[in-house]
């Protein structure tokens, strides 16, 4: 896929940053679609080539923050070899450089928070309470909510399944699910429905 095919992709001044980085690296990149699991990949290919798939569904800002993470991985293997762990050291300053040189792309209320993460990049895109807020804050008419925001005893919605909250602590939350009584912990940045009690 050629670099300015990216562009419907991309904020505004992304590409610019996208051809110096891909550089003459030989890489297999693929938009794909919506993928729960992940919303990038990396993988080195027996032909010492690369491929990269982002999930095409994204909004534009967080599609490339998604390749940027990526492509640091092609980068630092480039650059320091192929032995260095996946998420290491190397990787952690290849993503950083490339996040604060790319700064100027992201909206200035998103600035900050990339540059708190730049600090000390994660593997794992949920592993930054503050980017996931950014990215999926529930609209005004968007039955969606953080299970953050639910208290001890409300009822929600995940999946089709009912659960009531019985304990909390600061990241985890222990549900109940009505039906078949089996209990449940969620992290405090799960998006649930939130239901009404009988009461309400």
């Amino acid at each position: 896929m050629s670099v300015s095919v990216l562009e419907k992709f991309l904020p505004e001044n992304a590409l610019p940053y996208l051809k110096i980085w891909f550089g003459s690296y030989p890489c297999h990149l693929k938009i794909t679609k919506n993928r729960n699991s992940k919303l990038g990949d990396y993988r080195k290919l027996p032909d010492k080539s690369h491929q990269i798939t982002v999930n095409g569904t994204l909004e534009p800002q967080l599609f490339f923050f998604v390749l940027t993470h990526e492509l640091a991985h092609l980068i630092a293997f480039e650059k320091y070899g192929r032995r260095i762990s996946p998420h290491g050291a190397e990787w952690k300053q290849t993503f950083r450089e490339m996040l604060l040189e790319s700064l100027t792309v992201y909206a200035e209320d998103l600035r900050p928070i990339i540059l708190k993460f730049s600090k000390s990049p994660k593997a794992n895109f949920m592993a930054s309470p503050d980017l996931v807020k950014y990215f999926h804050v529930p609209k005004e008419d968007d039955e969606q909510t953080f299970i953050e925001n639910l208290k001890k005893g409300e009822l929600f919605e995940y999946k089709k399944e009912i659960f009531v909250i019985e304990e909390t602590t600061k990241k985890r939350y222990l549900c109940k699910n009505i039906k078949s009584s089996r209990k449940y912990y969620f992290r405090n940045l799960a998006q649930v429905k939130k239901l009404k009690s009988e009461d309400e």
